[in-house]
């Protein structure tokens, strides 16, 4: 099933701490990068889209534990624990069925939505780096 995450700019360095607790490297830090969508009022998001597994929201909801390949402690737990604790996870069901739209004080997920619908829901639009005319 599919993830796609909203990431406010102001969040994005704690947000790779947590993708990386999550994820399978220091490459996972590089999650949200440019923050390249906007809302209705101009906030700035980086997002990442993705296939998660069966066991993803019982792992993401969990008390964090450091990976076994973090060594060298890279990842900033706490900071981890921040973007955690930060995320709002939406997946439809008989008592949700519209999504929450981005906003910059929260990491916005929604499960089971193809990447643009799921954008969209948020009330998100890429920011258009085409030079005007």
């Amino acid at each position: 099933m599919r993830l796609t995450i909203a990431c406010p700019q102001a969040h994005i360095d704690i947000a790779n701490h947590y993708a990386m607790v999550l994820g399978y490297s220091e490459a996972d830090g590089l999650t949200y990068r440019n923050p390249s969508w906007q809302d209705a009022q101009g906030n700035l998001y980086a997002l990442a889209s993705l296939p998660v597994g069966d066991s993803f929201v019982s792992t993401s909801t969990s008390p964090l534990q450091r990976p076994a390949w973090d060594v060298d402690q890279i990842i900033d737990m706490t900071k981890a624990g921040q973007a955690q604790a930060l995320v709002i996870l939406w997946m439809p069901n008989e008592d949700s069925t519209v999504p929450p739209l981005a906003t910059t004080n929260r990491i916005t997920a929604i499960l089971g939505m193809e990447g643009a619908d799921a954008m969209a829901a948020m009330g998100l639009t890429a920011i258009n780096s085409e030079p005007a005319e």
